[in-house]
This record gives C-alpha cells, sequence and structure tokens, in this order.
C-alpha cells in the first residue's frame, strides 16, 4: 500500500478565521437527534404529578383510578420507592455545618415548592400518561410557606416564621465569609470605613437580583434503557460524565454499567448543570420495570421545575477619600436557594466573592454570604453563576461614587483601576490576575460608540427640558473562567476537579477524530476544535472529525460550564495534538532514514533539515498503520490522551456602553446604541465569538429590561408561562457593535480566555446603568430589576417632589474636577417587587 498525500502545498491558517460551525449544517435542517427524538421498543412514557402547593403535609396518595386507564403500566410514589431513591447530591457544600435538607427525587412526606413531584405515572404513551396523572388524587395539608427572602433569612421558631423545613429549625443554610486583614490579601475594612466617615465618602446601597429562568430552547428529556448489558441513559444535559458518576454514587450500581449520552442539546444556560430528580426518577423506574423508559418536560413543567438562578439581596458599604479613589468595599448577601441545595447551588454565590473587586486595586475587602432555604424552585447556575451578580453590584455603586464626586463614571473607574504595566496582580479577592489592558478596551468601545457625541447630547437634552432624556452606561467587567485548577477547587469544598481530557487520533487516511470530555449545546465545539487541530497537524479542516457527549466514546471529562470548554478543553486538545507529533516524528525519522533531532515538522509535514526529502503526516498515519517498517520497540499507534489541569482561572475582560432613551412622561424605554469591547485572548473563530457576544449581551439586557420569575403571596409562580415570562425575541433588541482588544491569557498554549458568559456579565449593569444616568438629575439613584416603564414611571414620579426642575442644565465637570464631597448613606428609590409587565 502506498499513502496519497493530496495536501495542498498551502494550508492557510485555520486559527483566527472565520468558519461557519460545521455542525450547523445538521442542527439548522433538523438532520440530527435530540433525546426527545429517541424511541426504543417496548418504550413506556412518564408523567409527574406535582403538587400546587408551595409548602404542603402529604395526607393520602389515591391512585386507584389510574388503574382504569388505558395503557397505564405503573404508578408510583415516594413511599413506595422511599428506600432505594436517595436523594440529589449536593456537591459543593460550601461549610462544614451548612444545612442541607435531604432531596428525594420524589417527595415522601411533604411537598416543599410548587411543581415538587409527588408521583409518577407510567404508559405507553405520552399522552395516555399524562391523562392518568391528572386521575391521581393527592389530599395535601397545606403549611405555611418560606417565600420572601428577607423574611426567610430572620425567620426561627422562637419568633413564628414560616421554616422551608421545620425539621433543620432555621433556613439559613450556610454562611460564607471573606476577609481581606485574615487572609492577608489586604486591610482592615471596618477600618476604612471608619476612616471615610470621618472626612471621606461611605455610600451604602442595596441591590436586588430578581430570580430568572435559564428558558433553553429545547426542554429536558431523558430516556433511560436498562435492557442491554449495560443501562444506556440519554439525557439533554450539560454533565454527561458528572451525571454518570453521580448515578452510580447515589444508586449503587457500577459506573461501569452505566453509560450516559448527550445527544445534540438545545442550550443549557447553566440550566442543565445539573443531576435532576427526573433522570433519577427515569433510571429508577426503568430498572424497575425492566423497559425502557422516557420523560420530556412541557414548557409549562420547564419553567417552574427546572432549577432558577440568581434572586439575591446584595447589600454594599463602599469607602473612598475625596477623590474617588476606594479604601474598601464590605459586601453583605442574602442568596435564596429555593427549597433545597442544589448540586453546585450554594457555591454559586461563593464565586462572586472573587469578583466584587472586580478590575479595581481595592486595598481592603470584606464579604459574606447567608444562604438561605426557602419554599420555592431551588436555585442554581445560571450564565455567568455569581460573575454577573457581582459584577452589577460593583458596576452600579462606581457610578454612584461617579455622582457623588461630581466626575465622569468612566474618569472613576480609571482613577482605581488596575493598569496595563501592573499585570500580573494580584487582588484584594486573593486571585492573580496573568494579564489584561483596560485602558485598551475602554479607548476603543469609547471610539466605537462616539461618547463625547453622545454626552453632548445628553446635556442639550437635560437643558432643553426634553421629556425624552438620554442616559449612558457604563460597565467595566472581568471574571474568573475556565473553572480550574483542582486545587484551588478543592480549597473551596468543591465536590469535582477542574481537569479536562482530550484524545486525537491519526487514523490511516489521513484524516483525524478528535474526542474531548467536554459537552457542547450550541458553543461550536467541533468548529473550534477543527481549527485547532487542523492547524496543529497541518491537516484541512474538512478532514477534523470532533467527538463528544458519550461517556462509551468519550470515557474522561468534567463537562461544559463555566466558560471552560476552550480555555481547559481546548488545552486538552492541543497538547494531545502535540503528543501526536512527536510521536508521529519519530517513525517518520526511521522511514526517512534520518535522526529525530534532524526534522522539523511544518504544514503537515516532517522535513529533513536543509534537504528536500520529506513526508506528510498522512503518510506516516498509513505507514503506522501497516507497520511493515517500524522503529523497534515503537508501538504502531499515534493516537495521545492528554489531561489538562490548568494552573490558574482565565480572566477575559472588558467595557461596555449602553445609551438609553427614557420617556419620563410615561417610563418607555428605547435602547439607541450598544457597544462592547471585550478582551478573550487570543481569538480562534472570530464569528463564533460574536455570536456568543451577542447571545450574552441579549440575556444579560433581559434580565435589566425584561425578564423576572414572580411566585404570588401563596407560592404559586404566577410567571409560569411564556405569556407571562417575558423573554426578548429579535425585535426586542437593536444591532449591536462588537469588537475586540486582545492580551493573551498565560495560562494555556493558545492564549485564550472565556467568552461564552462574558457578554451576559457585562450588560447588565450597562443597561441599568444607563437608565438610572437617564433620571438622575431628577433625583432618581435605583430602578429595581427588571426596569420596566412602570418601575421607571414611578420612580421619576416619586422622586419629583424634591428634584431640580426638569429643564434644570445637567451640571458638568471637567475631567478630575472634583464635586460635592462628605459622608452620605443615601438608599436608592424603593420599588416594590411585581411582575411589572
Amino acid at each position: 500500500m502506498t499513502a496519497v498525500d493530496d495536501r495542498p502545498d498551502a494550508l492557510a491558517a485555520e486559527i483566527g478565521r472565520d468558519r461557519r460551525r460545521k455542525e450547523d449544517q445538521r442542527l439548522i435542517t433538523g438532520r440530527t437527534r435530540w433525546t426527545d427524538n429517541i424511541t426504543l421498543p417496548g418504550m413506556l412514557h412518564l408523567a409527574m404529578v406535582r403538587s400546587p402547593y408551595a409548602h404542603a403535609r402529604i395526607v393520602s396518595i389515591d391512585t386507584s383510578a389510574v388503574a382504569e386507564a388505558p395503557n397505564v403500566v405503573a404508578v408510583i410514589t415516594g413511599r413506595d420507592v422511599e428506600e432505594e431513591q436517595g436523594g440529589l447530591p449536593n456537591a459543593w457544600p460550601i461549610t462544614p455545618d451548612q444545612a442541607t435538607p435531604v432531596h428525594p427525587p420524589i417527595a415522601v412526606d411533604r411537598a416543599t415548592f410548587a411543581g415538587e413531584i409527588v408521583a409518577v405515572v407510567a404508559a405507553r404513551t405520552a399522552a395516555e400518561a399524562r391523562d392518568a396523572a391528572e386521575l391521581v388524587e393527592v389530599e395535601y395539608e397545606e403549611l405555611p410557606a418560606a417565600l420572601d427572602l428577607k423574611e426567610a433569612a430572620a425567620a426561627t421558631p422562637e419568633n413564628g416564621g414560616a421554616l422551608a423545613h421545620p425539621e433543620l429549625g432555621t433556613n439559613k443554610s450556610a454562611l460564607w465569609t471573606f476577609d481581606s486583614a485574615e487572609a492577608g490579601t489586604g486591610g482592615d475594612v471596618e477600618a476604612a470605613i471608619a476612616t471615610a466617615r470621618g472626612g471621606g465618602i461611605v455610600l451604602e446601597r442595596e441591590y436586588r437580583q430578581q430570580r430568572l429562568i435559564p428558558a433553553f430552547m429545547e426542554p429536558r428529556s431523558v430516556v433511560v434503557d436498562p435492557t442491554g448489558e449495560q443501562i444506556t441513559m440519554w439525557s439533554a444535559t450539560q454533565i454527561p460524565h458528572i451525571l454518570r458518576f453521580l448515578l452510580a454514587a447515589v444508586t449503587g450500581v457500577a459506573e461501569s454499567k452505566i453509560r450516559v449520552i448527550a445527544p445534540d442539546v438545545g442550550g443549557g444556560f447553566g440550566g442543565k448543570l445539573q443531576t435532576t430528580p427526573e433522570e433519577f426518577i427515569a433510571f429508577l423506574l426503568a430498572r424497575r420495570l425492566g423497559k425502557p423508559v422516557k420523560y420530556t418536560e412541557t414548557r409549562s413543567e420547564s419553567l417552574v421545575s427546572a432549577h432558577h438562578g440568581r434572586d439575591q439581596w446584595q447589600k454594599l458599604t463602599l469607602a473612598a477619600d475625596r477623590n474617588g479613589t476606594v479604601t474598601g468595599l464590605k459586601v453583605e448577601l442574602l442568596a435564596d436557594l429555593g427549597a433545597y441545595v442544589a448540586l453546585v447551588g450554594g457555591g454559586v454565590p461563593v464565586l462572586g466573592a472573587f469578583m466584587f473587586n472586580a478590575i479595581y486595586r481595592f486595598p481592603a475587602y470584606h464579604f459574606a454570604c447567608q444562604t438561605v432555604l426557602t419554599n420555592k424552585t431551588w436555585t442554581d447556575a445560571y450564565r455567568g453563576a455569581g460573575r454577573p451578580e457581582a459584577t452589577f453590584a460593583i458596576e452600579r455603586i462606581m457610578d454612584e461614587l461617579a455622582a457623588e464626586v461630581g466626575v465622569d463614571p468612566l474618569v472613576i473607574r480609571e482613577r482605581n483601576w488596575i493598569t496595563h504595566e501592573q499585570f500580573p496582580f494580584t487582588t484584594v479577592a486573593g486571585l492573580t490576575y496573568d494579564s489584561g489592558n483596560y485602558e485598551a478596551a475602554t479607548a476603543r468601545a469609547k471610539e466605537m460608540f462616539d461618547y463625547e457625541e453622545l454626552r453632548a447630547e445628553q446635556r442639550k437634552r437635560r437643558e432643553a427640558g426634553d421629556p425624552v432624556q438620554l442616559g449612558i452606561g457604563v460597565s467595566t467587567f472581568t471574571e474568573m473562567c475556565g473553572l480550574a485548577p483542582s486545587r484551588v477547587l478543592g480549597s473551596l469544598d468543591y465536590g469535582a476537579g477542574g481537569w479536562e481530557h482530550a484524545t486525537v487520533r491519526m487514523l490511516p487516511t489521513g484524516k483525524v477524530e478528535v474526542v474531548t470530555g467536554v459537552t457542547p449545546h450550541g458553543q461550536g465545539h467541533e468548529t473550534a476544535f477543527s481549527q485547532i487541530v487542523a492547524d496543529r497537524l497541518g491537516v484541512p479542516f474538512e478532514d477534523v472529525e470532533v467527538l463528544h457527549g458519550d461517556t462509551q466514546i468519550s470515557a474522561k471529562g468534567m463537562d461544559t460550564y463555566g466558560s471552560r470548554s476552550l480555555v481547559v478543553g481546548g488545552e486538552a486538545v492541543v497538547r494531545a495534538a502535540d503528543k501526536v507529533v512527536e510521536k508521529a516524528k519519530v517513525i517518520a525519522a526511521h522511514l526517512l532514514e534520518a535522526s529525530v533531532e534532524d526534522l522539523e515538522f511544518s504544514g503537515g509535514r516532517f522535513q529533513v533539515r536543509g534537504t528536500d526529502q520529506g513526508l506528510g503526516i498522512g503518510e506516516v498515519a498509513l505507514a503506522t498503520f501497516t507497520a511493515h517498517n517500524m522503529p523497534d520497540g515503537v508501538e504502531p499507534s499515534l493516537d495521545c490522551d492528554a489531561t489538562f489541569d490548568p494552573v490558574n482561572f482565565s480572566f477575559p475582560h472588558g467595557t461596555h456602553l449602553c445609551a438609553m432613551e427614557v420617556d419620563t412622561e410615561t417610563g418607555e424605554l428605547t435602547m439607541r446604541k450598544y457597544v462592547a469591547c471585550d478582551d478573550i485572548g487570543n481569538v480562534i473563530n472570530p464569528l463564533i465569538v460574536a455570536g456568543q457576544v451577542h447571545g450574552g449581551l441579549v440575556q444579560g439586557i433581559a434580565q435589566a429590561l425584561w425578564e423576572e420569575a414572580v411566585y404570588d403571596e401563596s407560592g404559586t409562580l404566577v410567571s409560569g408561562s411564556l405569556v407571562d415570562y417575558l423573554l426578548p425575541t429579535a425585535a426586542d433588541t437593536i444591532s449591536f457593535d462588537v469588537d475586540h482588544t486582545t492580551t493573551p491569557a498565560t495560562s494555556n498554549t493558545l492564549g485564550t480566555k472565556g467568552v461564552g458568559e462574558a457578554g451576559t456579565i457585562a450588560s447588565t449593569p450597562a443597561v441599568v446603568n444607563a437608565v438610572v444616568d437617564a433620571v438622575r438629575h431628577l433625583g432618581v439613584h435605583d430602578i429595581q430589576m427588571p426596569c420596566t416603564p412602570e418601575r421607571v414611571w414611578k420612580a421619576v414620579q416619586g422622586a419629583s417632589a424634591h428634584t431640580p426642575t426638569q429643564g434644570a442644565a445637567m451640571p458638568h465637570f471637567a475631567e478630575g474636577e472634583p464635586g460635592q464631597h462628605g459622608d452620605t448613606e443615601q438608599p436608592g428609590t424603593d420599588s416594590t417587587e411585581g411582575t411589572g409587565q
């Protein structure tokens, strides 16, 4: 056999090139397999009976009528499987004394949130299962429900407050703190605040992070087949490897006997970073009944019972000198866990703890978070997971500081940010930022935005008393992403590592298979990883196949979340590809009768230095396959594995600017312009990056303006459909202007940083700062999210009694000119909770 090297003489570099996603061909045309598409012989369908009450004792469950329903095979209650169902795992107990209620997949004695599963029906069709589920009669005794976050935190048996889990005697789950003085990373916050009260500036603000619903495109779905040698589960999940491990840990089934497949998954946003009751129930019933089973949630079920995100009260105390240089920051959080401590839910605010200091050189810092149990749907990671919450609060209060000092919001940031000459920089929270250039990103954003021209227009509108005012919002951000390193995660009691695994296989035809432990749900892994390997091995982009999402094919992995796919998973791919080259070099040298030291590898060819003798890597792959002429002691294989455990997180950053028009007479809001300049290190595929940024921007803007999960006084989710939970469409947004600056990361070979969460993290404060900026001269200092027209109008009306006339000129301060100073503790404008829709 002879190899044919039909490779072009010079392949164009793939990294940095716009490539349409190769996976889109099947996704857009529908030639793919979602979990709900899977049909197996003899398969049964499951329907869940869910509690209508936020908190109730289950007095009795009557399933007798179900026996008469057509094609019903089984009905199961929590009592039926009490001994074998176990409890859902919490992988991140943030303190040793964390109060963690047992979370049974099917409730046994009590329902603790509206939507909790209390019984399951298995039937031969999905429609028959749903019809039969309506015949299950459950008698409840309604109990007092802990619903308001602040009231729940204060509730005790002594004061008669409602307890989500009375057996715990408290709603407080865990108190996690960090203090820079104790950690040796900074000074004493209380001393900084006391000094500022004596002649500097002290700002105290309270911000509300409303509860959000991930609302992914594809509802959760799971299929379990127990009929083979292994139990196979297909699930619309972000974490097939973690799910497999936890199924084994909870059920006692050997991990080698469990195969988990995440086929194409229609979005996740953290909402599928979970091991769900439905997955454990399907696994349990498939084994019990000996037949394949399927469960696919309805959209209404998804909204009420798939985990929610955010839901915090944030109290910030910021101390600064009279010039606006911050001397200390104190953060106190209340975080709503919902009815249970989810897989990593308790740790989400802990991720935010390291980001309240953001891009700034704060000399003293204290953080305290009290997690609280309530009778609502449990919360966990939602796009950004703790980092958007932190960025929102610090960027809001930095705007307040700018207003207090009397300078432009960008000026106050520049006075406090880390300059590019200071990298690497160890922050007051103890993290070391390896690279960045906030000056460059901000300068580019201002240029794209026409910043000075819009500020001039803003002044003219204020001087003219225009009822439609213009606000300009600033958001500078950084985030810790690429969740790693394993030792750091271990020090935080996180239940897993931060490493990632990859395999690169050279096939005898010269094609390449890449096996990765990260699993996509819309990010474009197959395209980006193909570009990386094409450049690394010098093969055509089209000749690279990326395999993922099946624990039988990809046996090792830590899955996808926290913007880790490229910076951790991509680096594992790079290292495996580099090992292939080194392995092939030995064989190529033997075939060319040259020493390994004399060989050069470039563009997919091994060349003997100083000669025209060479071989393509495809030729070496074929020679290795035939094994007719191998060096002594060398195995006939070019396949290589690599496991990468990062030495640090990666720290993308950026500056986002937003212009909002606010009608002060009606509260109507119109986005005029939005600019984002992000630094995500080296870019693999600009087209994919732009898509990630655009999608992230829409989600962050949606929190600022539209989305909110709202419960009534009885604990019913009143925004439980897409009629009431306001998701934006393309018609609700504008065209964004996005660009990037580049400071390569030093923690990985590619120099890449994460991008998946950047837009969501930065955009929410940019929009809210713009809305507040438009009406600040009227006496408005805060508007609770979502900033609906009703809330904006009420804020303006509430502030009008003690504000300047609408025609008053906006004060204009030259750069660096001081404004009014002193001790101020002005609270934000009150805004009651509600739909606002």
